[in-house]
């Protein structure tokens, strides 16, 4: 409950902070987004590729038709977040998602699939970037990292009632399993909706605070990002061209590039690589999944942490380089205690990169722009991740070997702990690597 404890030069001191609400309600956003609209296809996949009898390669265009449709709205929902504030985008992207999930478990051929994971993917990124951006303005500086961390640990929570929900519904429902699978997690996405339409709010301002962690004194020394505006004055301090040119910002568009082609190749063919490359039942790879869930949920608080102490490059490497022994175990080994392993170190690092990118935008470019950077930086994440199914989708069915994907993702994982240990330090344009 929130009480009010008095009024001082008309501020109001609350003994409760309702960062802590939009916190919640951001990971619930994210759990819906991505935990749901992306990451759920890696449970519903093996029975959805019978269903349609598809190919790998088909399997793969569909999980980078949700990509692009993420790619294509990255930049846009941050934009539209900064004009219009992100409660109202958020929930008719979440509408959008959901109500794409639905129409995906009604579909008979692969095209009019691929539409609605195009669909969903744009659903995706119309409520994860603004949401993410959301925290530049709730939280200050020193603990922006500890919240996008949590944050983004809501993909977790999607992986975790994935793996524990589909294969129940694959089991009682047989052949129809993988159609129920995506009217249910639809129908909650659009719950989460209209939960987010209530509770969210786009400023501290709006509940008469000031953002957590900030003090009276600290708060004066706002940047210009940072201080009330109407719609013209929004317009006037958003500039395209500055976030576009900003050459720190292609710089972690290329790296979050990196994170995203890995990452997917992974997490979109764990269950099948299992399945049908192991010889798993669905049971128990979608508990590995499970698993996976779980100890990723905190994954982003712990590194999300780390990096505001430690720093966002050092962290940064720390993550990639863990990413790729998870990717190069899963690759080569032949037996469950190999599959645990990976699965363990994965989900330790598995939502952090994207919680310290969200971060960084907020330490560069302040609190008003952060969603239109991450918005761009996501463009780079959108190249990566959507190149990543197609590519190992191809590589399975030339080969027919499972490993190669795995060792194609370990490797770039790796190059991409090369590249942010080696740019520490380096200056661009003002801003200093090191010491985001």
């Amino acid at each position: 409950m929130v009480k009010a404890s008095g009024n001082q030069k008309g501020k109001i001191h609350f003994s409760f902070h309702y960062a802590y609400v939009i916190l919640v309600m951001s990971v619930l956003t994210v759990m819906a987004s991505l935990g749901y609209g992306r990451f759920g296809y890696t449970a519903i996949l093996p029975s959805m590729k019978e269903g349609l009898d598809l190919s790998y390669t088909q399997m793969g265009l569909l999980a980078s038709g949700n990509f692009i449709g993420y790619l294509l709205f990255a930049l846009a929902g941050g934009i539209l977040a900064v004009k219009y504030g992100p409660r109202l985008v958020v929930f008719f992207a979440l509408l959008l998602t959901g109500a794409a999930m639905f129409f995906t478990g009604l579909s008979n051929t692969f095209l009019s699939a691929l539409i609605f994971r195009v669909i969903t993917g744009i659903g995706s990124g119309g409520s994860n970037i603004p949401i993410m951006g959301l925290a530049s303005s709730w939280f200050s500086g020193n603990r922006r990292g500890m919240a996008t961390g949590l944050m983004v640990g809501g993909s977790g929570l999607g992986l975790l009632s994935t793996g524990y929900l589909v294969p129940k519904l694959l089991t009682g429902y047989q052949g129809m399993g993988w159609r129920y699978s995506w009217f249910v997690l639809g129908s909650i996405v659009v719950l989460i909706a209209a939960a987010a339409y209530i509770f969210l709010r786009n400023h501290p301002r709006e509940m008469n605070m000031l953002p957590l962690g900030d003090s009276i004194i600290e708060n004066q020394k706002e940047t210009v990002f940072d201080k009330p505006s109407t719609v013209k004055e929004t317009a006037v301090l958003f500039s395209f061209k500055q976030v576009c040119t900003h050459k720190f910002l292609w710089l972690l568009a290329g790296t979050y590039s990196l994170f995203g082609f890995s990452y997917i190749v992974y997490s979109t063919f764990f269950i099948a690589y299992l399945v049908d490359g192991r010889g798993l039942e669905e049971v128990a790879a979608g508990n590995l999944w499970a698993i996976v869930g779980i100890i990723s949920i905190f994954s982003g608080f712990l590194w999300g942490s780390i990096s505001d102490f430690l720093g966002r490059e050092k962290t940064l490497a720390m993550v990639f380089l863990f990413q790729s022994v998870s990717f190069g175990i899963m690759g080569g080994s032949q037996s469950m205690a190999g599959f645990l392993f990976s699965s363990v170190l994965f989900g330790l690092t598995a939502w952090s990169i994207p919680g310290i990118m969200a971060a960084i935008c907020g330490d560069t470019m302040g609190p008003r722009q952060a969603p239109a950077a991450l918005g761009f930086i996501t463009l780079g994440l959108g190249v990566g991740q959507s190149l990543a199914p197609w590519v190992s989708g191809l590589l399975l069915d030339l080969t027919a070997n499972f490993s190669l994907p795995f060792f194609l993702a370990s490797f770039i994982s790796l190059s991409g702990a090369l590249i942010t240990y080696v740019l520490r330090g380096k200056k661009v344009r003002g801003h200093i690597f090191q010491k985001l």
